[in-house]
Protein backbone atom coordinates (compact mmCIF):
# COMPACT_ATOMS: atom_id res chain seq x y z
CA UNK A 1 0.00 0.00 0.00
CA UNK A 2 1.41 3.38 -0.98
CA UNK A 3 0.29 6.94 -0.24
CA UNK A 4 1.37 10.34 -1.49
CA UNK A 5 0.37 13.86 -0.57
CA UNK A 6 0.94 16.80 -2.87
CA UNK A 7 1.89 19.61 -0.52
CA UNK A 8 1.57 22.48 -2.99
CA UNK A 9 -1.34 21.87 -5.35
CA UNK A 10 -1.84 24.48 -8.06
CA UNK A 11 -3.87 25.00 -11.22
CA UNK A 12 -1.08 23.27 -13.14
CA UNK A 13 -0.88 20.41 -10.63
CA UNK A 14 -4.24 20.19 -8.81
CA UNK A 15 -3.78 16.74 -7.23
CA UNK A 16 -4.00 16.80 -3.44
CA UNK A 17 -3.11 13.17 -2.82
CA UNK A 18 -3.19 9.57 -3.97
CA UNK A 19 -3.10 6.05 -2.66
CA UNK A 20 -2.62 2.62 -4.17
CA UNK A 21 -4.41 -0.21 -2.39
CA UNK A 22 -4.44 -3.96 -2.75
CA UNK A 23 -7.77 -5.28 -4.06
CA UNK A 24 -8.85 -6.81 -0.75
CA UNK A 25 -11.72 -6.02 1.63
CA UNK A 26 -9.32 -4.60 4.23
CA UNK A 27 -8.42 -1.80 1.81
CA UNK A 28 -11.88 -0.21 2.17
CA UNK A 29 -11.48 0.93 5.81
CA UNK A 30 -7.85 1.88 5.07
CA UNK A 31 -9.00 4.09 2.20
CA UNK A 32 -11.59 5.76 4.44
CA UNK A 33 -9.06 6.37 7.23
CA UNK A 34 -6.25 7.71 5.07
CA UNK A 35 -8.48 9.84 2.82
CA UNK A 36 -10.00 11.52 5.88
CA UNK A 37 -6.54 12.03 7.40
CA UNK A 38 -5.08 13.48 4.19
CA UNK A 39 -7.98 15.68 3.02
CA UNK A 40 -8.86 17.24 6.41
CA UNK A 41 -5.74 19.50 6.56
CA UNK A 42 -6.97 21.21 3.36
CA UNK A 43 -10.05 22.37 5.34
CA UNK A 44 -12.76 21.54 2.81
CA UNK A 45 -16.09 23.29 3.38
CA UNK A 46 -17.99 20.21 2.20
CA UNK A 47 -18.90 17.25 4.38
CA UNK A 48 -15.81 15.06 4.74
CA UNK A 49 -18.13 12.33 6.07
CA UNK A 50 -20.12 12.38 2.81
CA UNK A 51 -16.91 12.21 0.79
CA UNK A 52 -15.64 9.29 2.89
CA UNK A 53 -18.95 7.46 2.36
CA UNK A 54 -18.78 7.93 -1.42
CA UNK A 55 -15.11 6.93 -1.52
CA UNK A 56 -15.93 3.82 0.49
CA UNK A 57 -18.61 2.81 -2.00
CA UNK A 58 -16.34 3.32 -5.01
CA UNK A 59 -13.38 1.48 -3.47
CA UNK A 60 -15.71 -1.38 -2.50
CA UNK A 61 -16.96 -1.56 -6.09
CA UNK A 62 -13.39 -1.50 -7.41
CA UNK A 63 -12.33 -4.33 -5.09
CA UNK A 64 -15.41 -6.44 -5.84
CA UNK A 65 -15.71 -5.81 -9.60
CA UNK A 66 -12.14 -5.05 -10.74
CA UNK A 67 -10.67 -7.95 -12.69
CA UNK A 68 -7.29 -8.70 -14.19
CA UNK A 69 -5.23 -11.77 -14.97
CA UNK A 70 -2.21 -9.93 -13.59
CA UNK A 71 -1.45 -8.44 -10.18
CA UNK A 72 -3.24 -5.09 -9.80
CA UNK A 73 -4.00 -2.24 -7.42
CA UNK A 74 -6.94 0.03 -6.76
CA UNK A 75 -5.69 3.58 -7.33
CA UNK A 76 -7.37 6.52 -5.61
CA UNK A 77 -6.58 10.16 -6.38
CA UNK A 78 -8.19 13.39 -5.22
CA UNK A 79 -7.94 16.81 -6.78
CA UNK A 80 -8.86 20.41 -6.13
CA UNK A 81 -10.41 21.73 -9.32
CA UNK A 82 -11.17 25.39 -8.65
CA UNK A 83 -13.64 25.30 -5.77
CA UNK A 84 -14.53 21.62 -6.35
CA UNK A 85 -13.18 18.37 -4.95
CA UNK A 86 -12.88 15.49 -7.43
CA UNK A 87 -12.12 11.96 -6.24
CA UNK A 88 -11.15 9.23 -8.72
CA UNK A 89 -11.04 5.47 -8.15
CA UNK A 90 -9.23 3.40 -10.80
CA UNK A 91 -9.42 -0.39 -11.31
CA UNK A 92 -8.75 -2.81 -14.18
CA UNK A 93 -12.45 -3.61 -14.77
CA UNK A 94 -14.41 -2.62 -17.87
CA UNK A 95 -16.16 0.78 -17.97
CA UNK A 96 -19.21 -0.81 -19.60
CA UNK A 97 -19.87 -2.84 -16.46
CA UNK A 98 -20.36 0.29 -14.29
CA UNK A 99 -24.01 1.20 -14.16
CA UNK A 100 -26.53 2.79 -11.86
CA UNK A 101 -28.79 0.03 -10.58
CA UNK A 102 -32.30 0.14 -9.21
CA UNK A 103 -32.24 -2.65 -6.64
CA UNK A 104 -35.36 -4.00 -5.02
CA UNK A 105 -35.85 -3.35 -1.32
CA UNK A 106 -34.84 -6.96 -0.60
CA UNK A 107 -31.58 -6.79 -2.61
CA UNK A 108 -28.49 -6.89 -0.38
CA UNK A 109 -26.24 -5.06 -2.87
CA UNK A 110 -26.36 -2.49 -5.65
CA UNK A 111 -26.83 0.81 -3.83
CA UNK A 112 -23.28 2.20 -3.94
CA UNK A 113 -23.65 4.30 -7.09
CA UNK A 114 -27.14 5.35 -6.00
CA UNK A 115 -25.55 6.84 -2.87
CA UNK A 116 -22.87 8.56 -4.93
CA UNK A 117 -25.49 9.83 -7.38
CA UNK A 118 -27.61 11.26 -4.57
CA UNK A 119 -24.77 12.92 -2.61
CA UNK A 120 -22.25 14.11 -5.23
CA UNK A 121 -22.87 17.07 -7.48
CA UNK A 122 -21.79 14.82 -10.35
CA UNK A 123 -20.14 11.49 -11.03
CA UNK A 124 -18.47 9.96 -14.06
CA UNK A 125 -17.32 6.60 -15.34
CA UNK A 126 -14.97 5.94 -18.23
CA UNK A 127 -11.64 4.53 -19.33
CA UNK A 128 -8.80 5.04 -16.85
CA UNK A 129 -5.46 6.49 -17.92
CA UNK A 130 -3.95 3.49 -16.09
CA UNK A 131 -6.01 1.07 -18.17
CA UNK A 132 -9.36 -0.31 -17.06
CA UNK A 133 -11.96 1.96 -15.48
CA UNK A 134 -12.12 5.17 -13.50
CA UNK A 135 -15.21 6.13 -11.51
CA UNK A 136 -15.12 9.60 -10.03
CA UNK A 137 -17.31 11.99 -8.12
CA UNK A 138 -17.22 15.76 -7.78
CA UNK A 139 -18.37 17.89 -4.88
CA UNK A 140 -18.87 21.51 -5.95
CA UNK A 141 -18.09 24.37 -3.57
CA UNK A 142 -15.74 22.25 -1.48
CA UNK A 143 -13.64 25.39 -0.98
CA UNK A 144 -14.41 29.08 -1.24
CA UNK A 145 -13.25 30.88 -4.39
CA UNK A 146 -9.64 32.04 -4.12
Amino acid sequence: MAYSIDLHPSDESPRLGAMALFPVAESVPRARHWFRRFVTPYHPACSVDDCVLMLSELVTNAVVHGRSDESWLVRVEWFRAGTSLRVEVHNPGLPESVRLRCPDASDAHGRGLLLVDSIADSWHCGPSRFGGTVVSFTVADAWPPS
